[in-house]
């Protein structure tokens, strides 16, 4: 029996209070969770306080996401309810609210980017006009999420939005765009320097009535795809209180080491892949390139951009935002990688192409050899994977001085 009243507050006193407790039963146990009340608005205060939080496991990482323009006080939360001023972070974590305010939003969004795409791929007659789309509908989606909003409906300027993302989640938005730029880039060029439509799509364009079906056989489903794919970069920055109340863990610092990590290996790989293939192009248009990072994979650009998809749901774990939708980008990027717009799709165009040719018993050997898209055990000691790791860590290294700079700035 407790000495003191029995009360609640007695009983539990030394889980909260940092002073002695009344319960001298609960005396000496040091068991407190928070450093302060426990409180919810304590208990999150990180992620919507520029000021140091309560929480300190958030510490290590830095400070939040989007704060609000008020507090997040009761009569902030609901002031647009009963004043001029509009709130525009949503406070919804339920299935409704992630519909209302994240999903549909994306959605409406990429549909809209599809459409543009769509009527200016038909007047152009090229269909690889949705393949420009891939990359820049997702980038936009990214900054209208974490910016754009912040602008339309706050009135913020541009500097004060940006300045309002965390380190981490600043981090998250530059590898996004870098990814979309550098994608854009190369499917731009490979566009402009073909004189026809992309060959992967000519046979599906000799359909009768082709493009009267094409925005609901290939533009829209991509939409949707791209609405899923996007998750990552558009939950946390849309409903940054749904992501950390249903975040799968707390923050972690070196989730976020690990995110850099396996987000420059997988950009680096993009990168190289398509530059050897370009001068091995130029120079052997006649073969198959099986050297450089084609040696690990037959296909190390789709593994590089899967690889950088991976990442982003890993800076959210660091950042502890990590909801548990956001795991279905990648899972979609994959799929559609593997199994839509991908290596399967390119392969079944190589083989028709290359049959009764002398690259046709290259495409045979390179297939019975190398992997299509995940490495062997053996591709471990293989030095260009050597090399596209050593790229990674030389890029944590330089993320761990920015970060130190930021932070300390």
């Amino acid at each position: 029996m407790p000495t003191a009243s029995g009360a609640e507050q007695d009983r539990y006193a030394a889980h909260w209070d940092p002073s002695e407790a009344r319960n001298p039963e609960a005396s000496g146990v040091k068991i407190p969770v928070w450093s302060s009340s426990g409180a919810e608005q304590d208990r999150y205060a990180s992620h919507w306080s520029r000021g140091e939080a309560d929480n300190p496991a958030t510490e290590a990482i830095g400070i939040p996401v989007r704060r609000p323009v008020g507090g997040a006080a009761e009569q902030d939360v609901y002031g647009s309810h009963l004043g001029p001023r509009a709130y525009s972070i949503p406070y919804e974590a339920t299935t409704v609210g992630l519909l209302k305010h994240t999903i549909l939003p994306s959605l409406g969004l990429h549909t809209g980017l599809s459409v543009v795409a769509y009527t200016a791929s038909r007047v152009a007659n090229r269909v690889d006009g949705k393949d420009w789309l891939w990359p820049s509908a997702q980038v936009a989606s990214a900054w209208w999420s974490a910016v754009g909003t912040r602008l339309v409906h706050d009135g913020v300027p541009i500097g004060a939005a940006l300045s309002s993302l965390t380190y981490p989640d600043q981090v998250l938005l530059a590898a996004v765009t870098a990814w979309g730029a550098r994608l854009l880039y190369r499917i731009v060029s490979r566009s402009v320097q073909s004189k026809d439509d992309d060959a992967r799509y000519l046979s599906e364009k000799a359909e009768p009535g082709f493009w009267n079906k094409a925005f609901f056989k290939m533009f829209l489903p991509e939409a949707v795809v791209q609405t899923i794919v996007s998750l990552p970069f558009t939950l946390p920055f849309r409903n940054p209180y749904a992501s950390a109340r249903s975040s799968l863990s707390a923050p972690i610092e070196y989730a976020h080491d690990l995110a850099v990590l396996v987000f420059t290996c997988g950009f680096a790989l993009e990168v190289v892949a398509d530059y050897q293939l370009t001068q091995h192009n130029k120079k052997s248009p006649n073969t198959l390139n099986r050297e450089g990072v084609w040696s690990i994979v037959r296909h190390p650009n789709y593994l590089g951009d899967a690889l950088v998809h991976l990442s982003f749901p890993l800076f959210l774990w660091g950042s502890g935002k990590l909801h548990p939708l956001v795991l279905l980008g990648p899972v979609a990027n994959y799929a559609f990688l593997r199994y839509v717009g991908g290596d399967a799709q390119l392969e079944a165009h190589q083989e028709a192409k290359y049959a009764n040719t002398a690259k046709a018993q290259e495409l045979a050997e390179y297939k019975r050899t190398k992997n299509s898209f995940w490495p062997s055990a053996k591709e471990a000691s293989n030095p260009w994977t050597l090399a596209i790791l050593g790229v990674g860590v030389g890029g944590l290294a330089l993320e761990r001085v920015a970060r130190y700079l930021a932070v300390h700035a």
